[in-house]
């Protein structure tokens, strides 16, 4: 489950930043990072968005791909900000951590 925080003040941004990182897919899965639950934290200020995700597997050799995608695509929504992406191994993602969209689009529904 991805955890939030973003300033009352800039709560607006929230559903924006989710819609862009669903347009990240994985190319192995063909599903989006979102769904896939690889998104584990956003944070927001006034001037950067910072974001905790992980892969799949630590040998996933689509990581480099999945991680610019997660950062252009925010970079592309959000012009002016700094945004970072941290790759994370803790929590280890697994297939019982996929929210129920993501098990629904890897079923093809």
């Amino acid at each position: 489950m991805t955890t939030f925080d973003i300033p009352e003040s800039l709560a607006t941004m929230q559903q924006p930043i989710v819609t862009a990182l669903r347009t990240v897919i994985d190319p192995e899965l063909h599903v989006n990072v979102m769904d896939l639950g690889l998104i584990y934290h956003v944070k927001v200020d006034l001037i950067h968005i910072l974001v905790e995700m992980t892969l799949s597997s630590k040998n996933c050799p689509m990581s480099e791909s999945i991680l610019s995608g997660v950062k252009n695509c925010l970079l592309r929504s959000f012009p002016g900000y700094e945004v970072q992406v941290d790759l994370v191994w803790e929590p280890e993602w697994n297939y019982r951590t996929i929210p129920a969209e993501g098990i629904k689009a890897l079923r093809g529904g």
